[in-house]
């Protein structure tokens, strides 16, 4: 009997590796945190298919690049098991339930918003995402300010994107910069800390099935090849930028399905940080420059990216819906909306495969590099920053019906009207802010309630 293919040593067959990534997706609830969970706990901990080190030297490698980290775990985890071919099939599967849930959530939302119980339930949604938001400012804040300098970053990026309308490349730009320089010049607190101890302590007991058939011989998928790569990064950009270069030439700058393309495949190479991060990009630019939702309108659509599988930065798939559902051209809205929705959602996960495919061989090289680490430190830092400006953001515009921009000078200043203060927004992001900081409930739990509080303040007549 032939010897079987190094890459298939680990006895882990294709089809019970995919029904797994099915398992993965239907309970990728909870945000990128839940979703690696969820990860580690069938592949390292039930199954014992892959060791903790390697898993969390994968995960290092997912938070270091642009896109959404859960999503390129799963891609790395399947590409590790059968190749490109398992990468494809969990990258693709971990996406589909959400692809589903929140593509009927914003035909309900666009065609139905204007009704009163639906307008209400929508209205706790978007209350209660103030308080995650806020929720995560401290989370992110707690976990990535360890120094006076890191805290000046964050400081300096809030004032850049809030008061300086920076945009948020640069900002991410900038504050790699400084990490960068700061290493070199042995600044203290922007320097790179030693590589991750807690993650390079060797597993006990026997080899997991991947990690003891790469012991006998490593498959040459997982070497680095140049060639191979090159044709890799070949074809994975002309599947990302396809439909952008397609809509250039049919429909031509200006189309509402062309904007799409171009903002969210945009977008796409700068979401480091996570979703919280880039998020407060989207809505400055969906709502301010493209005009494309109000601003409780995003709030609506964080709120059901939240409560569905899948990734927090599909919400990308409402604003293409909503934009494409107001500008359908020849379409209809819900054809429209739906092909816009499915726009956005491709350009921005389409580089998470391109990402692993290509990086992933090379990762080692970039596992103790300091000077990476301290640039990532002070991205993570800035970041920090930027999701307070989401906050802040969101809550003028959440609380206040109305909320005016007044230039002074070099910087843009948001006003809003006290006297247009929406107290059942106040008050139900108030209940939401309680249940998180002081009873710990759950994220889902919380967002359940409050759209249960939007609905009962309807009935009584308050909404």
């Amino acid at each position: 009997m032939p010897e079987a293919p190094a890459h298939l040593r680990h006895g882990i067959s294709f089809r019970e590796a995919s029904w797994v990534w099915v398992r993965v997706a239907a309970l990728s609830f909870g945000g990128p945190a839940g979703q690696i969970a969820v990860m580690h706990r069938i592949l390292v901990e039930e199954k014992r298919w892959i060791s903790e080190t390697r898993f969390l030297h994968a995960l290092n490698y997912c938070t270091l690049l642009p896109g959404p980290e859960a999503h390129k775990l799963a891609i790395y985890m399947g590409w590790l098991l059968h190749r490109m071919r398992g990468g494809l099939v969990a990258g693709l599967l971990f996406i589909v339930p959400g692809l589903l849930s929140l593509g009927v959530l914003s035909w309900v939302y666009a065609s139905y918003g204007d009704v009163g119980p639906v307008h209400a339930l929508f209205f706790g949604l978007r209350a209660a995402v103030l308080a995650v938001v806020l929720e995560a400012v401290l989370r992110v804040g707690r976990r990535a300010l360890k120094s006076r300098a890191l805290v000046a970053v964050a400081i300096l990026s809030f004032v850049a994107i809030f008061l300086l309308r920076v945009p948020f490349p640069l900002i991410i730009a900038s504050a790699a910069a400084i990490g960068w320089a700061g290493h070199r010049l042995r600044i203290a607190g922007l320097q790179g800390g030693a590589a991750g101890s807690a993650m390079d302590t060797p597993d006990s007991g026997p080899l997991p099935a991947l990690d003891a058939a790469f012991a006998v011989e490593v498959p040459t998928h997982v070497l680095p090849h140049h060639r191979r790569i090159l044709k890799v990064l070949a074809v994975s950009l002309a599947v990302w930028l396809a439909p952008l270069v397609v809509l250039l030439a049919w429909a031509g700058a200006g189309d509402v399905f062309t904007d799409i393309a171009y903002f969210f495949t945009k977008m796409s190479a700068v979401t480091f940080g996570g979703a919280y991060a880039i998020l407060a990009y989207v809505a400055q630019q969906a709502v301010e420059h493209y005009h494309w939702l109000a601003p409780g309108e995003m709030l609506a659509g964080l709120g059901m990216a939240e409560t569905t599988p899948g990734q927090l930065i599909s919400v990308v798939q409402f604003v293409g819906f909503m934009a494409a559902y107001r500008h359908p051209g020849a379409l209809s809205p819900v054809v429209a909306g739906t092909l816009g929705g499915l726009l956005a959602k491709w350009v921005t996960f389409t580089p998470s495969f391109l990402i692993v495919f290509a990086g992933a061989p090379y990762m080692e090289a970039l596992r103790n590099n300091q000077t990476l680490k301290a640039a990532l430190n002070a991205i993570t830092a800035a970041v920090v920053g930027v999701i307070l400006n989401l906050a802040v953001w969101f809550g003028l515009h959440t609380l206040f019906l109305k909320v005016e921009a007044r230039s002074l000078g070099p910087l843009v200043l948001q006003i809003p009207d006290l006297a247009s203060l929406d107290r059942a927004s106040l008050l139900l992001s108030v209940f939401a802010a309680i249940l998180l900081f002081r009873f710990k409930a759950g994220m889902i739990a919380t967002l359940a309630l409050c759209c249960l509080g939007g609905v009962a303040l309807h009935l009584l007549g308050h909404l």
